[in-house]
């Protein structure tokens, strides 16, 4: 039985113990910790055991990993006193406030020979499965360009998502899980970022923000975080140079439309549309094209803890290594620094 305690016992910390508690072959939650007692006992209203003090939960022999589920701020000192105390991390995202905090944790990591990694939960998310599955099929040929979205109406949650020190902003809640889909995704180097980070509803942090993104093979990408928008567009938008994917949300919905050939009969004039007249924007013939439908699968986000336990008895490597993590925070880093000047950032990772 691999033992595990949760750290913060807020939004996270709470979807967290539901997750390992369903695993109990598997899994054993030790308890959890937070600095607010009203915390501790909801938890030991859930049936879950709460440790009066950190230091309670850090000595308990039993305890193989902790789970951090705190604000950004505090990831890096709890990181670096759990393993030093001799257990291994899972680091909610995002992983540091920046590269170089996360640069000292990694080496820490080194020092003390504890297993350290982040919880990029989403690449277990359906929608991301079908996107990288239909591109490792072919389905849509060698893609070219990829939107990858999420978007809200109602601006965001009064925590620590509203406070810039607490590491709060679209950008280090939403934009570091869509930026590693993507170069998880993608294998190539970034090569150049370019963002727009926008204050609307919420001064002080970015609640939406556009991100373009160029790789050494060519891709280009656009990130897009949005919470005060109320007609959505596509969760995925993905071009290949023989076809299109769209996921529309998270209902998983959407379709695949493809050439059936390479050569393409151009009609003879133009086409009149409402709009006005056209001729390179028409509609293809309906007999040149064919729509097929999106990749069937499942997934567990269970799967995680699963291969971090796994990757820490030696049976498998680890999904989400401290060097993914760290191109991630090197590419926000890049990207605070466009919005800040205005620029495109070039860059190599």
């Amino acid at each position: 039985m691999y033992t595990i305690a949760i750290i913060g016992y807020g939004g996270m910390g709470g979807w967290h113990a539901k997750q390992l508690l369903s695993l109990p072959e598997e899994f054993r939650l030790a308890g959890i910790y937070d600095i607010n007692p009203e915390r501790i006992e909801a938890a030991e209203k859930d049936g879950i055991h709460g440790y009066q003090t950190l230091d309670a939960l850090l000595s308990d022999p039993e305890i193989r990993t902790v789970i951090l589920a705190v604000p950004n701020n505090f990831h890096k000192p709890l990181s670096i006193q759990a393993m030093r105390a001799g257990k291994n991390v899972i680091c909610e995202k995002p992983v540091m406030m920046n590269a170089a905090e996360l640069e000292e944790v990694i080496a820490v990591s080194k020092e003390t020979g504890r297993q350290f990694s982040v919880h990029q939960n989403r690449r277990w998310d359906k929608d991301f499965l079908m996107v990288k599955k239909l591109i490792e099929d072919g389905s849509i040929g060698k893609p070219f360009y990829i939107e990858s979205r999420v978007q809200g109406s109602k601006g965001i949650p009064g925590d620590w998502r509203c406070v810039r020190e607490a590491g709060g902003g679209m950008l280090l809640d939403w934009g570091v899980h869509l930026i590693d889909q993507l170069m998880y995704l993608v294998d190539s180097p970034v090569t150049e970022v370019y963002a727009h980070l926008l204050s609307v509803k919420f001064p002080g942090v970015d609640d939406n923000f556009k991100l373009m993104m160029r790789f050494h093979n060519g891709l280009s990408a656009l990130v897009e975080v949005d919470t005060y928008t109320f007609i959505n567009l596509p969760r995925w938008h993905v071009s290949g140079d023989s076809g299109t994917a769209q996921i529309d949300d998270f209902s998983c919905t959407g379709r695949i439309v493809r050439a059936r050939t390479e050569e393409m009969r151009w009609e003879p004039g133009i086409v009149y549309t409402v709009a006005g007249p056209t001729r390179t924007m028409a509609p293809r013939p309906k007999e040149s094209i064919e729509e097929l439908p999106l990749p069937a699968l499942e997934s567990d986000a269970r799967d995680y803890y699963r291969n971090f336990r796994d990757a820490d008895e030696g049976k498998a490597p680890l999904a989400v290594t401290p060097e993914q993590a760290l191109r991630v925070m090197r590419v926000i880093d890049a990207v605070f620094a466009s919005a800040e000047k205005g620029t495109s950032i070039s860059l190599h990772i």
